[in-house]
């Protein structure tokens, strides 16, 4: 297809796609039309899918000029993963989404594995100008050939530049710019610039641990340390870091984070992502402790990263499923989403430090609320959808405990599936059973409860649940507990119920939707 007749193609698609996202409710169609394909079955409201197809990690993020880039791993001709692109999608509130045309396709030096993007403001890389600095794109090479004879050098890190804004990109001609020496696992590069030193770092995933290089220029890379051999989660290997700084709200100390997806390993089982507390020099990363953290500890958030050129905001946003079965899922025209959009911030309690994670204000700024209570006795069980007299297919829901005891939260239909969310007092802990949420027999794991430590210990909770036609992100104790899980019924879970066996009082309870 011509470029120019792609990018119109592309460009309608993305317009009914944002058009549904503010629907609150299903509009059929007749069958094989446009509007019915903007609405496959479990195909999320406000939550990134590809068109079409197979996707995976997010890569590449980055704002720009006003407007958020989101690339991800992409396999074009199929939904099972495959020779990987760079897909591209941009936002200008990290809600609504505009397909873009694919921007990196795999080349004789191999397919194009997970990696980050940056703007080059000072063109330290020469691809650009002071008054038109480049962006530029870092990434894996994957040698299937390589990989097939037996070596174990075949990733390597090669850049690309884009002089445009992002619209097209070129490759660097000298690629790669970063050998392997030879180890199986060597990929996922996330670059940020270094201040005090006027220099680039990559964080890079090295089979079960981390490697810091850096460069004058993005073109040469010299190795600074390693971190992670005997610390932190190893189930599985280690990918799609990131090194990124919070401030503390209170005492205004920085600190840095760093996070390692591993898979598998998580706390649920397969994919996860862990993260450090510690401090970095330049050249080396210093943790605090050897506690381990997790972003989520939902099954379905993995490789998860942060935006480049925010500032001072900390953007993150993660893949919304788990290698476990991602490629089994039951969806036929695409497979995954992306978790919505998340502010990181740094906290430090009773309980020790933590980073907290929440839907961004943009997202808040795109809801309207359709029930709003105070004061809710829940003795027994309770139904919110009748009350509020909505259907409950894609809401987010707030509320606020101030007497906590065990409680629980049910989504369902009328054919008896259901996902449960309850909370153990005694515990301290929270348990998501999806195991009656409709088709689950494409792998034996998926039904397995889920476990989440909730990290306060205080007699009051707030709580806000994000729900699609086929997820739930659940944020705790302003997000220092978050859970994320996919699941498929065969009808959209429509009601919401809530039950308390000894009781328990909402001071307040309010129900929103997308304007």
């Amino acid at each position: 297809m011509h470029a120019a007749l792609k990018h119109l193609f592309h460009s309608v698609i993305s317009l009914i796609l944002i058009g549904s996202v503010f629907c609150c409710t299903t509009k059929t169609a007749p069958e094989g039309s446009l509007a019915d394909f903007t609405r496959d079955k479990h195909r999320p409201y406000f939550h990134f899918t590809p068109d079409s197809m197979w996707m995976n990690d997010p890569n590449g993020m980055v704002f720009h000029k006003g407007v958020y880039h989101l690339f991800y791993q992409y396999y074009p001709d199929s939904t099972v993963w495959g020779p990987m692109h760079w897909g591209h999608a941009t936002s200008n509130d990290m809600v609504s989404w505009e397909h873009q045309p694919i921007a990196l396709y795999p080349d004789e030096l191999g397919y194009i594995f997970s990696g980050s993007a940056v703007v080059d403001n000072q063109n330290t890389s020469g691809f650009g100008t002071l008054e038109n600095p480049p962006l530029v794109a870092i990434f894996t090479y994957h040698d299937p050939v390589g990989q097939t004879s037996g070596k174990n050098d075949f990733q390597t890190q090669g850049i690309a530049y884009s002089l445009d804004d992002g619209e097209t990109w070129i490759k660097y001609e000298k690629n790669p710019v970063l050998l392997n020496p030879g180890i199986i696992d060597f990929r996922d590069p996330k670059v940020r610039w270094f201040e005090k030193e006027n220099k680039w770092i990559m964080t890079l995933a090295v089979k079960d641990h981390i490697r810091f290089y850096s460069s004058p220029n993005l073109k040469d890379w010299k190795p600074e340390s390693e971190f992670g051999k005997e610390i932190g989660a190893h189930g599985g290997v280690w990918e799609c870091p990131d090194l990124f700084t919070l401030k503390d709200e209170k005492s205004g100390n920085e600190h840095w984070i760093l996070i390692v997806n591993l898979n598998p390993g998580g706390p649920n089982g397969g994919s996860g992502a862990q993260y450090f507390i510690g401090s970095f020099d330049g050249t080396t990363f210093t943790p605090v402790d050897e506690e381990i953290r997790w972003i989520d500890f939902g099954p379905d958030n993995y490789a998860g990263v942060t935006w480049a050129n925010t500032g001072d905001r900390v953007l993150f946003l993660g893949w919304m499923s788990n290698w476990t079965y991602a490629t089994v899922v039951p969806t036929e025209r695409w497979r995954s989403a992306m978790t919505i959009a998340r502010e990181l911030t740094f906290a430090v309690s009773e309980n020790g430090m933590v980073v907290r994670s929440v839907p961004v204000p943009e997202f808040d700024r795109s809801l309207t609320t359709v029930y709003e209570t105070a004061n809710l006795e829940v003795q027994g069980q309770i139904n919110i959808s009748e009350i509020a007299k909505s259907s409950m297919t894609a809401f987010n829901l707030d509320l606020t405990i101030d007497s906590l005891a065990d409680f629980g939260i049910t989504l369902s239909n009328d054919l008896g599936e259901e996902v449960t969310l309850s909370f153990s007092q005694e515990e301290n802990k929270f348990y998501l059973d999806r195991s009656k949420s409709g088709n689950t027999g494409f792998h034996p794991e998926f039904s397995n409860l889920i476990v989440a430590d909730r990290y306060s210990v205080d007699y009051e909770m707030n709580l806000r649940l994000v729900a699609d036609a086929a997820s739930l992100e659940v944020f705790a104790d302003d997000g220092t507990t978050v859970l994320t899980t996919i699941y498929f019924p065969e009808k959209e879970f429509s009601n919401l119920t809530l039950y308390s066996p000894s009781g328990i009082n909402l001071s307040t309870l309010k129900i929103s939707r997308l304007k």
